[in-house]
């Protein structure tokens, strides 16, 4: 058996498979575009990069290289130097040359764009494709990469709005920071972070405000919705859905979203009736209409019908109605299974195969659940978010109840979920809420 890393950074590093040298050029080069003060930028040696992975280095590095080092990881330096919460191998991911093709372009489109006076309608529609990639690349990528491009391209987009007084460049923009805003807002969901996705949310909604781009606003109100049903506000959650679906200007999709996150607050609030027409009305098919969010845009801000019948599975749990639980999520799984490997969003195949595991524990078939749960297992560790710890958590709760009791599985299922959180990124981050708060 290998030595368990020291370090949350050894772990990323491993993840990536970045050795000292790739290491060093990534280094530089990061600090060169955010710091940018040439020979005074923070180095690393390779003696100082076994250091910080082996968990040799006492303290914090100085705060120049910390910053350089968490736009690289999109984590906190404290939580870098510190032992990861997990001891298991951690998943290895293929690093290839995407990576430095991507910063050699990025370089020299900042040089470029050095030398202008003003902003180019090239340089809005070269941040334009990187939030619309981001946007549709989201469920593919673990969460703390997504925090890291997202961060930097919202600052990117605010450095350009510093440069143009032209409207509709600026309005394009204010577009496009609150896109960003909206990306950082579910990524520290996913990671664990309430309090932080509040507060991106609702940054989003003022940049659509200011923009005048409704759909924008529905989207972030509807962040903010499932936000409060998380934490522990449904009724809250249902007046900003609610509220959302009165924007004038967004189309079906958006309104298949906000109905499905209203269905499920009413399910947390016990409206058993109310939870059901949202349901129907989350399912119907809508008058033909489009905006450019939702559906120009897609991916994290569109909702496909595998995700909505994933939703409705988990309001139908709430309503105590095991049976509609189990067929919608059913229905998620062979929508997302129709799919490429490579274009199934895990937050939707292990959501879904927890809803269907927890649907056959309600009614009493324990095999079933456990067969279920398999596929919620081979979820990579960098890739469980919040929305899957939470469904882990509420299936142990209710293994609890005396009726299980003498279960021969019921020992392996507990210890596979309790390993299958510590394992998490958010739990290694420490950044999951309370348990009162996962059992919503």
């Amino acid at each position: 058996m290998g030595v368990p890393p020291k370090t949350l950074l050894k772990v990323l590093v491993t993840q990536r498979r970045m050795r000292y040298t790739e290491f060093e050029r990534i280094f530089t080069d990061t600090a060169q575009r955010i710091i940018g003060r040439g020979a005074a930028n923070p180095t690393v040696g390779e003696s100082q990069f076994r250091r910080w992975t082996s968990g040799q280095l006492k303290g914090l590095p100085n705060p120049d290289t910390c910053r350089v080092l968490e736009e690289i990881f999109g984590v906190p330096a404290a939580h870098l130097f510190a032992a990861p919460a997990a001891s298991a191998k951690p998943r290895e991911t293929v690093f290839n040359l995407k990576y430095e093709i991507d910063m050699t372009a990025r370089k020299a489109q900042e040089d470029a764009g050095a030398t202008a006076t003003s902003i180019s309608d090239t340089t809005i529609e070269q941040l334009r494709d990187d939030l619309a990639d981001l946007a549709r690349t989201y469920s593919a990528r673990p969460a703390y990469e997504v925090w890291s491009q997202g961060r930097r391209l919202r600052e990117d987009v605010e450095a350009h709005r510093e440069r143009t007084q032209i409207p509709a460049q600026q309005q394009e923009l204010l577009i496009l920071a609150g896109q960003a805003a909206s990306l950082l807002a579910s990524s520290a969901f996913d990671l664990g972070d309430l309090s932080g996705a509040k507060r991106l949310a609702r940054t989003a909604g003022l940049y659509g405000e200011s923009a005048r781009f409704n759909p924008l606003r529905a989207y972030a109100e509807g962040s903010l919705a499932y936000i409060a049903y998380f934490s522990g506000s449904p009724s809250q959650a249902a007046k900003l859905a609610g509220r959302a679906l009165l924007y004038p200007g967004i189309g079906d999709v958006a309104a298949r979203r906000l109905r499905a996150i209203e269905a499920r607050a009413h399910g947390h609030r016990g409206d058993v009736e109310a939870a059901r027409t949202s349901i129907i009305l989350s399912t119907e098919e809508g008058q033909g209409t489009h905006d450019d969010l939702h559906d120009g845009i897609s991916g994290e801000f569109g909702f496909t019908n595998e995700r909505l019948s994933m939703s409705n599975s988990s309001t139908a749990l709430l309503m105590g109605d095991s049976k509609q639980a189990a067929t919608t999520a059913q229905r998620a799984l062979a929508l997302i299974l129709q799919k490429p490997a490579a274009d199934r969003s895990s937050p939707v195949l292990g959501g879904a195969s927890a809803d269907l595991a927890m649907a056959r524990l309600m009614s009493g078939d324990v095999d079933g659940a456990a067969d279920a749960l398999t596929t919620l297992w081979a979820i990579p560790p960098d890739e469980r978010v919040l929305g899957l710890l939470a469904r882990a958590c509420r299936i142990q709760r209710y293994l609890s109840e005396p009726k299980f009791r003498g279960s021969v599985l019921l020992p392996d299922l507990c210890d596979r979920i309790e390993t299958y959180t510590r394992m998490s990124v958010p739990f290694q981050l420490g950044s999951l809420p309370a348990r009162p708060q996962l059992d919503q």
